[in-house]
């Protein structure tokens, strides 16, 4: 039997792990305590269907925001999961040592960069550029989704490049024993090998650029319409909660809480489908 002093460590570091499990289990209860009221009296369809956002007029539909917050977050994708992968690959077969110690801690600082600087630059620079160059007002998706694609670069670069680099030396020595070239051996059997962990690492991506709000509030142009092109401004989720959330109250207040529980619903939705891959990798 194990004496009582040696279960100690145990013990504690159960309380930490609870705690952290606690604290998700609060965030969790205060939105639904405070968002569901809303819910319930304003009905779920009109709620997550509705067409119109006016709360000084009992208007609280938030199907807008939720295609806005889908398409930016498309574009990131789009944009930027193909350039991580590229940078992922390039770390993990084709870069000299010299070359990746100074490539991967630049990649790295970009994930602690203040997001509201990435959202200065992008109306500084970003947003003219598309204003010269395809028109309308600049503040618009393609805006956000660059933004976005540059902040999720970080995360998918990190967990693509684990991924290829935990792959058995066997596979690549023999794809090439069988003569394939070393981007055939890539492109065919590294990539496809490592393929449940760069899913895991772009659902994580997508989940951090679902979640980013002050870089989106700076170049998206926040209007609460339903976007035609991704030259049109749009507002996300999380930006509406965030330019609101200062002077609302009542209903209002309670629906920028419900706008949560959307929220986190989402983000645990993509998180367990990470979890899924990472999951299947390991078996």
């Amino acid at each position: 039997m194990t004496p009582f002093k040696e279960r100690i460590p145990g013990f504690v570091f159960l309380l930490f792990a609870l705690s952290a499990l606690s604290a998700l289990a609060l965030i969790a209860a205060f939105l639904f305590v405070e968002g569901v009221p809303l819910i319930a009296k304003v009905g779920v369809g009109p709620f997550l269907f509705g067409m119109k956002w006016a709360p000084s007029q009992g208007l609280y539909g938030i199907f807008p925001m939720i295609v806005g917050t889908v398409a930016v977050t498309l574009g990131a994708a789009v944009l930027g999961v193909p350039v991580a992968l590229a940078c992922a690959v390039f770390l993990t077969e084709f870069a000299p040592r010299a070359v990746s110690a100074v490539v991967r801690p630049a990649i790295q600082l970009l994930a602690g960069i203040p997001s509201v600087v990435y959202g200065f630059w992008g109306l500084i620079f970003i947003v003219p550029a598309i204003r010269t160059w395809f028109g309308g007002p600049g503040l618009s998706l393609l805006a956000g989704s660059v933004i976005l694609a540059i902040m999720i670069l970080p995360t998918i670069i990190s967990i693509a490049e684990v991924s290829l680099n935990a792959l058995p030396r066997l596979y690549k020595e023999g794809a090439l024993a069988l003569g394939m070239t070393h981007w055939q051996a890539i492109r065919t059997v590294l990539i496809p090998s490592a393929k449940s962990g760069i899913l895991a690492a772009v659902i994580l991506g997508i989940g951090r650029a679902i979640g980013e709000t002050m870089a989106v509030i700076m170049v998206l142009g926040n209007a609460v319409a339903l976007p035609r092109s991704i030259l049109d401004p749009a507002r996300t989720l999380t930006t509406n909660i965030g330019i609101e959330m200062g002077y609302a109250s009542g209903d209002h207040q309670q629906a920028l809480f419900a706008t949560g529980i959307v929220l986190l619903l989402i983000i645990m939705a993509l998180n367990s489908l990470a979890q899924v891959a990472v999951n299947r990798r390991r078996t």
